[in-house]
């Protein structure tokens, strides 16, 4: 789940990566009790725009559809990955292609934006170590179903929210106090629980390959949760799109070679693939890589993160139905209780999360200065990132 959320701790201005601060006035402390009642819609006063019902209602709804494409394209990622594995025998060439094709979807924005001289000037350096943790959690995520059914994957890579707390708590101090309540904890704890349970309660303990191909779902999840903390920390108030499409492009700069080099036929082997199943790898890196972050983005923006990253951990559920169909995938029903259990833990930690912010932005509200920012910029971070 690849996924980059835009910096909301700087708003945006007509150019991105550049921040808009507001001085505090009455205004100013209305818009922040019209954020707080969901106002994501549109166009708030405290950004020189207007709210209303009738619209607001507009974009909740462009906002579901938004967010239900996104889910659906996501879901659609590891049973694409899995179905490639019969016609293409390694993953090097999968991702090469399919992240080669990505790179094309966001080149001319990147081209554009550095004509019109917008590009921040640190894009390129901030952008890099994201890209890397971005490549290998690529590898191990395009490798696992050569191993294990995509079901199964899908559940272990949620461990990446357990991953990112644990990275945010060494990372950024002031998050520490969230991530010791006893709710969190518990979060947590019920997450490594249902993940034990998917791994050791199905019909065969995992051996040989099947174990290989958990390893890499776990490492997956660890590298994706690296990716998510180095974009908070690095890619701060760069536009999202512009971000995500520096460190697409990067992240083809290092999977195209591997492709060359270890590739079946050097990767040309995709040239000779039926016309169907390269069409189905275009669409997969557009599901999974391209169109679908952008989506998210938009959804985010009309409905909240804690609402959204909610809605995204039903992917599983989603993956495990389609892989019945398509592959014969069985969990047992130890396995689906788990994984139940794991989500439920999930869904805790995000609740804990919205919980708590929604007590600091009361507290905002009664503040004289809050620098010009709103009161729900200040905090809100998605903690579920889809792999790509």
């Amino acid at each position: 789940m690849s996924s980059i959320q835009r910096p909301i701790s700087e708003p945006e201005s007509s150019a991105p990566g550049l921040a808009t601060r507001v001085p505090s006035s009455q205004a100013h402390h209305k818009a922040h009790r019209r954020l707080l009642q969901g106002s994501h819609a549109g166009k708030d006063t405290l950004f020189g725009y207007t709210a209303n019902v009738r619209t607001q209602k507009e974009s909740s709804a462009a906002g579901l559809a938004l967010l239900f494409t996104t889910l659906l394209g996501w879901s659609s990622v590891p049973l694409f990955l899995k179905y490639f594995t019969f016609d293409i025998h390694d993953a090097w060439t999968t991702n090469g292609w399919r992240y080669g094709m990505s790179a094309l979807f966001w080149a001319p924005l990147l081209i554009v934006e550095g004509a019109r001289g917008r590009l921040p000037n640190q894009l390129w350096r901030a952008a890099l170590v994201p890209a890397l943790f971005n490549l290998l959690a690529q590898i191990c995520f395009a490798w696992a179903p050569y191993m294990i059914n995509p079901g199964l994957l899908a559940f272990l890579l949620r461990l990446q929210i357990v991953f990112i707390a644990f990275g945010a708590y060494a990372l950024f101090p002031p998050e520490r106090p969230l991530l010791r309540t006893s709710k969190y904890l518990a979060g947590v704890g019920v997450v490594f629980a249902g993940m034990v349970g998917l791994i050791f309660l199905g019909e065969k303990k995992p051996h040989g390959a099947t174990a290989t191909g958990v390893a890499l779902g776990i490492a997956a999840g660890l590298l994706y949760g690296a990716y998510f903390l180095a974009v908070r920390h690095f890619v701060r108030g760069i536009n999202s799109a512009v971000a995500f499409g520096a460190i697409s492009l990067y992240t083809a700069m290092g999977l195209i070679p591997l492709m060359l080099i270890w590739g079946e036929d050097h990767g040309m082997v995709a040239w000779k693939l039926p016309a169907s199943t390269f069409a189905l790898l275009f669409v997969s890196a557009m599901t999974g890589i391209a169109i679908t972050h952008a989506t998210y983005y938009s959804a985010i923006a009309r409905l909240g993160l804690a609402f959204c990253a909610s809605i995204i951990l039903l992917q599983p559920f989603i993956v495990s139905v389609g892989s019945f169909f398509l592959f014969h995938e069985r969990l047992t029903v130890a396995q689906w209780c788990s994984g139940l259990f794991a989500m439920f833990g999930a869904a805790l930690m995000i609740d804990t999360q919205r919980r708590r912010m929604a007590d600091v932005q009361k507290d905002l509200l009664g503040t004289q200065d809050m620098g010009g920012f709103p009161a729900n910029a200040v905090l809100g971070r998605a903690t579920v990132l889809e792999p790509d």
